[in-house]
């Protein structure tokens, strides 16, 4: 399953790429992109997994940024 979310308060591209290759890290994800210009966050993961792996990625967004907010709608 592959989904985009809209960001908000994304301040600096050195944070989006924190951002995008601490969730590199995570099990289970299959391709992910921050993107500062944009605001979006791409996530694909496996259907059966992706909630878990999203759960995950917004905290470690909240690390790297705390003012910033992923947009689960």
């Amino acid at each position: 399953m592959k989904k985009v979310f809209n960001m908000v308060d994304l301040d600096c591209a050195n944070c989006a790429q924190k951002m995008e290759d601490a969730i590199r890290k995570l099990d289970g994800v299959q391709f992910v992109s921050v993107n500062f210009l944009t605001q979006k966050l791409t996530l694909e993961a496996k259907d059966d997994v992706f909630d878990a792996v999203l759960k995950k990625a917004v905290r470690l967004c909240a690390k790297v940024e705390p003012d910033c907010e992923i947009v689960l709608k």
